[in-house]
């Protein structure tokens, strides 16, 4: 993509003809915003398919491996998909969720807060998209989009204050994860980093990512090595050794455990699916 920001709605006809002829999965260079209204979502994302029903949210970062299938249900589909450059506006908490996806993607309850969404995403496109756009403006609405999102993120808890303070400290600590997981680092590391124990920093790691904080290291190394297999022809110890694994015996158990194939199955059933 080569503007800065593009944003359009994907209806009923349209996801039936993307549904009969998918795109084959893919990598952009931009990140991506998916507003589900109505319809489902057939994601393939970090290697896995999932079918998620709207209304939802949805981050795609840039360069990552995925493929967006929208589908009606009960006739009905309405999707906004919102395309932008890194450059076109500040870091945002979806960039650091997104290489846990699962934890990038929002369920949204029925009612007026998706009304809200989609009468946004409306005024979005309408400045967008008129003959002098201001994208001045576009910014300030796509910054407002995401405060309505991180407030959707904040009811999965009922204390605010706590969340908040967590949700600080697993952006602090992914940060630095994002620095340093291709070097074989354990838990005292980061929790070194962040002045707290490895026994808290487990805690707020499980409470909202659902996994201790050497399985979110492994997550982040493995996404990493699954994208090497994919578009290198490196041999299994150099990706093992980039991604911070100094032996490739333990590289393959790890690798193994965690997804139920050997790095070299992995590579010729991932390989064997997108040609």
């Amino acid at each position: 993509m080569d503007q800065l920001f593009k944003i359009f709605k994907v209806g009923t006809q349209r996801a039936e003809q993307i549904s009969a002829v998918p795109d084959p999965p893919h990598s952009h260079n931009y990140e991506e915003l998916i507003i589900g209204i109505h319809g489902k979502l057939e994601h393939f994302i970090d290697f896995k398919t999932v079918e998620l029903e709207a209304p939802l949210i949805s981050f795609v970062t840039k360069g990552k491996m995925h493929r967006v299938i929208p589908k009606t249900s009960n006739g009905q589909c309405k999707m906004w998909a919102i395309r932008f450059r890194s450059e076109f506006i500040p870091e945002t908490i979806f960039q650091l969720y997104s290489n846990f996806h699962q934890h990038s993607t929002l369920k949204l309850e029925p009612g007026s807060r998706v009304d809200r969404f989609d009468t946004l995403c409306k005024i979005i496109d309408q400045e967008a998209n008129n003959s002098n756009p201001d994208m001045c403006v576009v910014r300030h609405l796509l910054n407002a989009l995401f405060s309505m999102v991180e407030a959707e993120r904040s009811k999965t808890t009922a204390n605010e204050d706590q969340l908040n303070s967590k949700n600080t400290t697993l952006q602090s600590f992914l940060k630095i994860l994002e620095d340093n997981y291709r070097r074989p680092l354990g838990v005292e590391y980061y929790a070194e980093k962040l002045f707290m124990s490895s026994r808290n920093l487990n805690l707020i790691c499980k409470s909202i990512l659902q996994q201790t904080v050497t399985e979110t290291i492994e997550t982040r190394k493995l996404i990493e090595a699954k994208n090497q297999l994919l578009h290198s022809d490196k041999n299994i110890s150099e990706i093992g050794y980039e991604v911070g694994y100094n032996d490739k015996t333990h590289f393959t158990k790890v690798f193994k455990k965690r997804t139920g194939q050997t790095p070299s199955e992995f590579r010729a059933h991932i390989t064997a699916l997108i040609s």
